[in-house]
């Protein structure tokens, strides 16, 4: 099973390679990065006393991730996935995929653990994006102190881990859609419409119970001021349940699915 999975693993990879997908976790990572460097170096006065801040890191975490947790992240996740679920289906070889000597489950689950590792590196990439648009202002600019406040890599970091675990349902509902129909453009449009969904729950004081919010509620318990109606129980949690439960749901869907081409 362990052989079995590792080569199917490294298959699902390779195909990869195929598709717009890497592209989409290398670019959104250094999206926002490169918009806060272009704002930065146009508004290259104010960097002086925005660089000597104690609240410097923390400050520029927040804002690289305002934009990713509310817009990006979710739209990236519903178009990488769709794209790579649709590999079979655009290239018509779910038959030879189904005739290799492989169980449906190492198939399935190799399939999710390709888009689980690319969601990780697309945080790798978002994390090195949000580094370099802090110093890079600070290498052009003649002037600017580099940040007088350490930079908190623990604190980074268990956020990190947070955000990875709330975005596991929208993977999950994504990667069910996606393999149930063979239209690209159905788990697309049901992404967009859930994500407009969350955005209205919000407000809601039942909101979380949506699994497309945990991300920007995660965002939004930082500190940051806003009009949402931010839930007391844990989200990462419940996020961490939702995606057990789709996952299963999904599994259970695809095994037992008489046409699997």
């Amino acid at each position: 099973m362990t052989i079995s999975f590792i080569n199917s693993f490294q298959s699902e990879w390779l195909k990869t390679k195929r598709s717009l997908a890497i592209w989409i976790v290398i670019i959104g990572g250094f999206f926002t990065p490169a918009i806060i460097i272009v704002a930065r170096i146009i508004r290259y006065k104010t960097l002086p006393s925005v660089y000597s801040s104690d609240n410097f890191w923390k400050l520029h975490w927040q804002n690289s991730w305002e934009s990713m947790a509310i817009i990006l992240l979710p739209l990236g996740i519903i178009l990488t996935i769709s794209l790579l679920t649709q590999i079979e289906y655009k290239n018509n070889t779910w038959k030879q995929l189904h005739a290799l000597p492989l169980s449906l489950t190492t198939i399935f689950f190799s399939k999710l653990a390709v888009i689980l590792v690319m969601m990780l590196g697309f945080l790798v990439w978002f994390n090195i994006g949000i580094y370099l648009s802090a110093i890079i202002p600070y290498l052009l600019v003649s002037g600017v102190p580099y940040p007088a406040a350490p930079v908190p890599y623990e604190s980074f970091f268990i956020q990190d881990l947070y955000y990875f675990v709330d975005c596991l349902p929208m993977i999950a509902l994504q990667y069910l859609i996606s393999l149930k129909y063979r239209n690209f453009l159905i788990p697309v449009g049901s992404g967009f419409l859930l994500w407009i969904a969350a955005l209205a729950a919000l407000k809601w004081k039942y909101g979380y119970i949506h699994p497309y919010t945990y991300c920007i509620f995660t965002y939004l318990k930082g500190g940051v001021v806003n009009k949402a109606v931010i839930p007391t129980v844990n989200i990462h949690l419940l996020a961490g349940g939702y995606f057990v439960v789709i996952t299963f749901a999904s599994y259970l869907l695809y095994i037992s699915k008489k046409d699997k081409c």
